[in-house]
């Protein structure tokens, strides 16, 4: 079994991608400080960006000039939720933050994207004593992930990498492809004198 006592709180151990567990309570109180900013935020009115902004503002951990989020939004933490500059998640983003996601510049994120950082043991006696632990997640620049992506924990995608509409993305991918499927897989590049296409959204 796992031992607690290593001298670091829940909160550090989580952050260093290793077992904790999620019931501790000071993970739970920034768990409920965020929901009430997410429901603030899913509850807020279209006609009030200037209040959506200062709510995602609060709520995540960084957030780019003219990047819009629809909402609803679903986070874990939003604290470790970092998305860059004229970036766009139009309705349904759920990013689980327990480990950091970071999102770059000009990113698309289609409907009812999923990044999902959170993992659990394949030790059956692990789980049930109820450990889980988390790796990052890293979009970069320019990517576009089409609706129904889902991107696993550890995962880096490369700049100006599209993905296809229900794609499930379990390891890296370079920059300058598109990916499709699940697993998704590389099924062409995308370069000067190719023509880009257009993929499902």
């Amino acid at each position: 079994m796992m031992s607690e006592a290593d001298g670091r709180s829940m909160r550090d151990r989580m952050l260093a991608g290793d077992l904790y567990l999620a019931d501790d309570p000071e993970l739970a109180e920034l768990m409920l400080g965020a929901a009430e900013l997410m429901e603030a935020f899913n509850a807020s009115s279209a006609r009030d960006p200037i209040e959506r902004r200062r709510l995602l503002t609060e709520l995540l951990g960084a957030i780019g000039e003219d990047t819009e989020i629809r909402p609803p939004l679903r986070v874990d933490y939003g604290r470790h939720l970092r998305i860059g500059a004229r970036s766009f998640a139009n309705y349904g983003l759920v990013a689980l933050d327990v480990a950091p996601i970071t999102v770059g510049d000009d990113v698309q994120i289609g409907t009812n994207v999923q990044l999902l950082t959170p993992t659990h043991p394949v030790d059956p006696e692990l789980r049930r004593a109820k450990w889980e632990a988390a790796e990052p997640i890293t979009v970069g620049d320019n990517v576009w992930l089409g609706s129904g992506a889902i991107v696993l924990g550890g995962v880096t995608i490369g700049d100006n990498t599209v993905v296809g509409a229900g794609g499930v993305v379990t390891r890296d991918l370079p920059a300058n492809v598109v990916a499709v499927g699940n697993p998704a897989r590389v099924v062409r590049t995308i370069g000067p004198g190719i023509e880009p296409g257009i993929e499902p959204a």
